[in-house]
């Protein structure tokens, strides 16, 4: 027996060496604690090694612990497969409150369109007028011709109002090409066109029409935006006395202006600034808005003719009539004030009967100084069309005066929401935000400044 449990001993012996080394209970007690102890280092390595896993650290033997960026990278939901909210109050308020970001953003994106989009309109404007200026100019220095006025022997050939030619009737309608501004004080270069109606003066400097040509005796009167479209008068304040301005006409001929002062005015004062005071000196009023960024008043800078600087000037054959409303302040009780009117008729001799001390003029000579008549005469005001309907122009325009511009602003609205939602379902149909940013971006931009455009339109002009 004892051979036989000897061996069963062995065997048994044998049996737990095994189960020991295979980290099974041990036989000794000392055994024991070392299994213990290592069962219980690798269980703790282990659960490091977990956390580390799931921390983004990955242990490597010895070595120090090293990020594991697919670990790291945070798995985030696309935009478009994210869980609906629900639509507790919570969700109204989150809509509100992205409803007035989007609204101040469009604001600040107004702005920006107001200060330097509209110059964009403006600047293409000038390239084209600037073509055509070029051709005019070159085809007027080949086609006419100037004799100079005939002098009897020992006579002076200073030029008198007697010898000052009567220029040809103006064909110039609104936003006709009239002129080149220089004014080197502020670095402009600018072309005019005619009539100050806020479409007008969108193109550039524009000439008040019932004012005399730049070039001809009387006071021509010029207007420009000081903020936007291009601020061609942005610098006006500048000009002091002996600044020079030069203007070269379309039709031909340079005249240099000298800035003799400047005042500021009310926007209802235009009607005593403006109109011919000496019809026998040739000025010029340049009018913009004061201060910057505001129409809150007017700035006026006047100039006197250089006539050594300056090709012959000629009488206006006629002024025009102001575009509707006239100049604001205007008053058919002003008698102080002068504008020159149409000397000549269909007839050989033109009816002088309302002036006494105008020698009649006829059609074949150019040598009678143009009759005047103060402001009011004839029983016609001159705010006033020739039915006596209101007149208006771009200094009277206000709120929504250009109601032509809303049913552009309601299309150019809609197919800005169409772009917004076609890029939106792009983006969706590719699971990506940031596809329908690339989409819709350039498409919500071009529309964007058209929307711009005709709701700048609804807007009293600021000049």
């Amino acid at each position: 027996m004892s051979g036989d449990g000897t061996g069963a001993d062995d065997s048994g012996s044998g049996s737990r060496d095994d189960i020991t080394d295979a980290g099974a209970r041990p036989h000794t007690e000392a055994g024991w604690l070392a299994a213990t102890t290592a069962t219980d280092a690798d269980a703790e390595a282990e659960i490091d090694s977990e956390a580390s896993a799931k921390a983004g650290v990955e242990v490597d033997g010895w070595s120090r612990p090293r990020v594991n960026k697919q670990v790291m990278a945070r798995k985030r939901v696309p935009y478009f497969q994210r869980p609906k909210h629900p639509r507790d109050w919570r969700w109204w308020v989150g809509g509100v409150g992205r409803s007035l970001i989007v609204t101040g953003l469009m604001m600040f994106a107004f702005v920006g369109y107001q200060l330097w989009g509209t110059g964009i309109e403006t600047a293409r404007a000038q390239a084209s007028l600037e073509d055509e200026f070029n051709d005019r100019v070159a085809e007027a220095s080949t086609t006419t011709t100037t004799a100079p006025p005939e002098t009897a022997p020992g006579e002076s050939t200073t030029t008198t109002t007697s010898t000052i030619p009567i220029a040809e009737p103006s064909s110039f309608e609104n936003s006709d090409l009239i002129a080149q501004i220089i004014i080197p004080k502020m670095k402009l270069e600018y072309y005019v066109v005619e009539g100050v109606r806020m479409t007008d003066l969108k193109k550039g400097v524009g000439h008040f029409k019932e004012t005399p040509m730049p070039g001809q005796l009387g006071n021509a009167a010029l207007a420009g935006h000081r903020t936007t479209y291009g601020h061609p008068f942005y610098r006006l304040d500048d000009l002091h006395p002996g600044d020079d301005v030069t203007i070269k006409m379309v039709t031909g001929g340079t005249f240099v202006y000298r800035v003799t002062g400047k005042e500021i005015v009310e926007p209802n004062e235009y009607a005593r600034v403006i109109p011919t005071k000496n019809p026998d000196v040739a000025t010029l009023t340049l009018a913009t808005c004061h201060p910057v960024y505001t129409a809150r008043q007017r700035l006026i800078v006047y100039a006197t003719l250089v006539d050594e600087l300056s090709d012959p000037v000629t009488r206006p054959y006629s002024v025009g009539t102001a575009d509707p409303g006239g100049l604001p302040g205007e008053s058919g009780d002003d008698d102080s004030a002068a504008t020159t009117i149409d000397s000549s008729d269909t007839s050989d001799t033109a009816d002088t009967s309302d002036t006494a001390d105008t020698t009649p003029t006829t059609a074949a000579t150019d040598t009678t100084p143009v009759a005047t008549v103060p402001f009011g005469a004839g029983g016609v005001d001159p705010g006033l069309g020739a039915d006596g309907e209101d007149l208006d122009d771009g200094f009277s325009e206000g709120w929504f005066s250009d109601t032509a511009a809303i049913p552009h602003v309601i299309i150019w609205g809609l197919i800005l929401a169409l772009v917004a939602v076609a890029a939106y379902y792009a983006g969706k149909a590719a699971r990506r935000l940031w596809v329908s940013f690339l989409v819709g971006f350039a498409p919500f931009l071009v529309v964007l400044y058209f929307f711009f455009q005709n709701v700048n339109r609804l807007l009293p002009p600021g000049l």
